[in-house]
């Protein structure tokens, strides 16, 4: 089984940048789905993000589009989420999370591990 530790994260001001980090032990990354998803409180696990395995295609849920990037690194077996442009209802905390399949799913109920997640917070 994969297994994923994340990095980054933090408080940022409207307007700034992060950049999420999820690496992958267990498994190699290149034949995987492997998404974002963000949990504000009070609030259920959305999809932000997700790179399908069959070709790395990337998606983007319509609230993060044009400002979030998804991106693979397959010698260092990890995926990352650079974050531009961030608002105050960006705040939540994000989960990277791998698929067994080829193509990406919007259930969260459909990834079979996920990382620890890490608070993103932005001010306004």
């Amino acid at each position: 089984q994969v297994q994923l530790v994340q990095s980054g994260g933090g408080l940022v001001q409207a307007g700034g940048s992060l950049r999420l980090s999820c690496v992958a032990s267990g498994d190699t990354l290149d034949h995987i789905t492997i998404a974002w998803f963000r949990q504000a409180p009070g609030k259920e696990r959305e999809g932000v993000s997700c790179s399908r395995a069959s070709d790395g295609r990337p998606s983007y849920a319509p609230a993060v589009k044009g400002r979030f990037t998804i991106s693979r690194d397959n010698a260092k077996n990890a995926v990352y989420l650079l974050m531009d442009n961030l608002k105050p209802e960006d705040t939540a905390t994000y989960f990277c999370a791998v698929l067994g399949g080829p193509e990406c799913q919007g259930a969260s109920a459909a990834y079979g591990s996920w990382g620890q997640g890490t608070q993103v917070t932005v001010s306004s």
